[in-house]
């Protein structure tokens, strides 16, 4: 049997077809790999660039600070050696504390600004009250809204590439701030046309109901803080005060008119009676000269004639309720040291005469004849 030597040329050829179709796999595989990361999710991609942002910038800090001296800078490789990898970036320990002491240090550099802002707004005498809280406001906000982008700008995050959550953060924002952002709102509309303002005497309801007169301490960002005479302090939202119907007994001016009834029998001279209510009235403390006080003859009652005394005071804030008492006592007085008499209810009790009654009454003298 006899071979025949493979031709040189045919062998050639083989070996370019296979070498052609190892390229075309290799092509294939780099291909399927590149259409692998451009199909990677665009929040990986977002949060990934941000977490290298801030690796570079915290490296070139890291740089710059272990120039300055050599102590310095062991500490720094020291805390730069304690690392993790998270996919393929690599955060340390000095990342870390980097990012931290550059949020901490924004965030007292902002709040001493705010409180020199507020010092300086303070000074402000063409002010009122309610103009400086405003200002105070307005100016934390924008303070506190600067201090936010330099933190951003020094820990080295892009903001284009968060873009990406800006419609999922500012959805949430709509959602879960609302009422938080009303009420800010609100309480700047408020100082803004002084209706209520620091100092103001307003009604507040508590939830059973009843009634109570308190001063305004402060309008904070959410709410207005009332205080009751006993003390009691209560958070009323600013937009229920911008829906809602509120008293304000200080609003154009602080004097308060204060209604005390009174009721005298009918054998009493009126006219002593008159002068004794407006002697009384001139006799406590608070009550202002003018407007004068007014005594009134309101009607004649089942068993009294009525009066009222109306008067006037100009610290509704020290209570309306311990002015009545005091004007009801020295009323109380003056009644006994002229012989004045306060009536009280009287009724007269008529029986029907009926044979049950009689019996009854029978029995009765019977029973006290036997004991007698």
């Amino acid at each position: 049997m006899t071979a025949t030597a493979p031709d040189i040329t045919d062998v050639t050829d083989t070996v370019q077809d296979g070498t052609a179709g190892d390229g075309a796999a290799n092509a294939d595989a780099q291909g399927a790999e590149t259409a692998g990361e451009e199909g990677a999710s665009p929040d990986a991609n977002a949060s990934e660039g941000a977490q290298e942002q801030v690796v570079k910038v915290a490296e070139g800090a890291k740089e710059e600070l272990a120039a300055t001296s050599d102590t310095l800078g062991s500490v720094i490789d020291t805390l730069d050696s304690w690392a993790f990898v998270l996919g393929d970036v690599r955060i340390s320990v000095f990342d870390v504390v980097f990012l931290l002491a550059t949020i901490g240090l924004v965030i007292t550099a902002a709040w001493f600004i705010t409180k020199l802002a507020r010092n300086l707004i303070g000074r402000v005498t063409a002010f009122d009250g309610s103009q400086q809280l405003l200002a105070e406001k307005l100016a934390t906000i924008a303070i506190w809204t600067v201090a936010f982008f330099v933190a951003i700008d020094l820990i080295g995050i892009d903001l284009t590439a968060l873009a990406i959550f800006g419609g999922a953060f500012g959805l949430a924002i709509g959602f879960g701030l609302q009422k938080t952002f009303g009420n800010l709102i609100s309480g700047i509309l408020l100082l803004l046309d002084k209706s209520i303002k620091p100092g103001d005497v307003i009604s507040v309801t508590d939830q059973a109901g009843q009634e109570a007169v308190g001063q305004i301490r402060k309008i904070g960002i959410r709410a207005i803080s009332v205080i009751t005479r006993d003390q009691t302090e209560y958070l009323i939202p600013n937009e229920l005060l911008m829906t809602n119907q509120v008293v304000n007994w200080s609003y154009s001016s602080k004097d308060v008119r204060v209604k005390a009834p009174v009721g005298v029998s009918y054998d009493s001279d009126l006219d002593l009676v008159t002068k004794l209510l407006y002697q009384a009235v001139d006799e406590t403390d608070r009550i202002m000269a003018y407007p004068k006080p007014r005594v009134n003859l309101m009607g004649f009652g089942d068993s009294s004639v009525d009066f009222e005394i109306r008067f006037w005071i100009q610290d509704p804030e020290g209570g309306l309720a311990n002015i009545r008492s005091d004007v009801f006592m020295r009323i109380w007085q003056l009644f006994k040291e002229n012989d004045i008499e306060i009536p009280f209810p009287q009724r007269d009790l008529h029986l029907r005469p009926s044979k049950q009654l009689d019996h009854l009454i029978a029995l009765s003298g019977r029973e006290e004849t036997g004991d007698a």
